[in-house]
């Protein structure tokens, strides 16, 4: 923490963990001045109305979806893969609003999540040591020194792809593609096909019986507008601070400061100190925020850090996104709860039950098991359900392509299976499949007879 008064810059007096190592200071700062002189990417308006439906969040009105990429790629910039994750996305908030009768805010892990933290410094590709790959806005994954170096240009890059696919999302969800009525053409062949796709099937017969109700009952259709298309917002976890930095903005309405590269922004259990660095620049940007929690987080550093990034005690304005692993979270949760709820912060808690379970299979592939993942998500649950806290959200990997990177699911991918499709840059994800299989589980575990909304 400084002793001087916040500004975008403030961070750069403290220690910053994940950082790239740039080869050239001036290359950096001439970056930085095109990224200034650019326009926001989102508005601070937008922020303040995600904030809103964080707060009903909160309250136990709602419930959050937080799903994307692992990491995106700037060689995966198509229409046909953004269309086919926002499919997914659409239909595990089906899934979820139908089942469990609660409105599902969409936050989805896109437009911006090009950078990843990493545990060292190198790694081995095909037995060779590199520099680690750590995502395409610092430098490339190809397995090769040259293109390990970090490159500042990437940044400039990112925000155009990050614009692009802005463009995209707002163009479908705004323009017809998450219209209610459309629920049927969400439904990919490969999930069709599926036990999951089946399901899902029935929830659109049932909407589209509930359709035939409403006009009959002469509601005008055309005119609800929440039937023809949804809110949906982007993140990214902010963690390359000069990027972040570059992308702030005074809001002209409020005077307060909001990073304009995504509607929220969170940090991750390697960057959550509340004295260093990444804690100090989002304690002063006015977006809704969030904040990764693991197994070695205690009591007293959560308390520190809700009292750093959310001072005033506002609804909507902090996320905490349980990462535990299915082992751990039966004890580890409840007292990191319970802090929290004595401590008078009123947070969105989510579970995201990926990073805490990944394994290596004997073949040396990263993988998650489908049974860990729904475990984990179960054991938040219980622990919320335990101190009268509401499970507030689901943080998930995923990717609308037909992937074989997790293993498990009502259809099983075997570890056989893996080098059938792995495409993913970093870790691995939940295929179409298994996200809606989670959506499915998640529902039921929302019902009255599964949780306890606070009152």
């Amino acid at each position: 923490m400084t002793n001087q008064p916040w500004s975008p810059d403030s961070w750069r007096a403290l220690p910053a963990d994940q950082q790239p190592d740039w080869p050239d200071p001036a290359a950096v700062e001439a970056t930085l001045a095109e990224l200034r002189a650019l326009p926001p990417l989102v508005f601070a308006g937008e922020a303040r109305q995600l904030r809103r439906a964080l707060a009903d969040v909160a309250a136990g009105r709602g419930f959050l979806l937080h799903v994307g990429d692992c990491a995106e790629s700037f060689r995966d910039l198509s229409a046909p893969r953004i269309r086919d994750n926002l499919k997914i996305m659409l239909q595990m908030a089906t899934v979820l609003t139908y089942g469990a009768a609660l409105p599902v805010v969409k936050l989805a892990r896109a437009a911006g999540q090009f950078a990843k933290p990493r545990s060292n410094p190198t790694e081995f590709v095909d037995g060779v040591e590199l520099p680690s790959f750590r995502g395409h806005l610092v430098n490339d994954d190809l397995p090769d020194p040259a293109a390990r170096v970090p490159d500042p240009s990437r940044m400039v890059q990112a925000y155009h792809q990050s614009t692009a696919r802005l463009n995209l999302l707002r163009a479908f969800t705004k323009g017809g593609f998450a219209d209610l009525t459309q629920v049927h053409l969400w439904n990919q062949e490969f999930v069709a096909r599926s036990a999951e796709g089946r399901r899902y099937e029935g929830i659109a017969h049932g909407i589209d019986d509930a359709l035939r109700f409403m006009a009959a009952c002469g509601i005008d259709l055309e005119r609800e507008h929440q039937l023809h298309e949804v809110d949906l917002y982007t993140s990214h976890e902010g963690l390359v601070l000069p990027y972040e930095e570059s992308l702030c903005r005074r809001d002209s309405l409020t005077g307060e400061w909001y990073d304009c590269s995504a509607h929220l922004l969170w940090i991750g259990e390697r960057t959550r100190d509340p004295a260093r660095a990444h804690v100090e620049f989002l304690s002063g940007v006015q977006n809704p925020i969030a904040s990764k929690i693991g197994p070695t987080t205690s009591v007293d550093d959560l308390v520190a850090l809700c009292d750093r990034l959310d001072p005033e005690r506002d609804p909507g304005r902090l996320t905490l996104i349980a990462r535990l692993g299915v082992e751990k979270v039966d004890t580890l949760l409840p007292p990191l709860l319970r802090a929290v709820r004595d401590a008078g912060h009123p947070v969105v808690w989510a579970c995201d039950p990926m990073h805490g379970n990944g394994i290596v299979t004997t073949g040396g592939i990263k993988t998650r098991r489908f049974d860990d993942v729904m475990g984990e998500l179960r054991g938040f649950f219980a622990a919320c359900r335990g101190e009268g806290v509401w499970p507030g959200g689901v943080h998930l990997e995923f990717t609308g392509d037909n992937v074989t990177e997790c293993v498990g699911g009502v259809e099983p991918v075997a570890e056989s299976d893996l080098g059938n499709h792995y495409s993913s840059l970093v870790d691995p994800r939940l295929n179409a499949r298994q996200s809606l299989d989670v959506a499915f589980q998640v529902a039921e575990l929302l019902k009255p007879k599964g949780s306890r909304r606070p009152s």
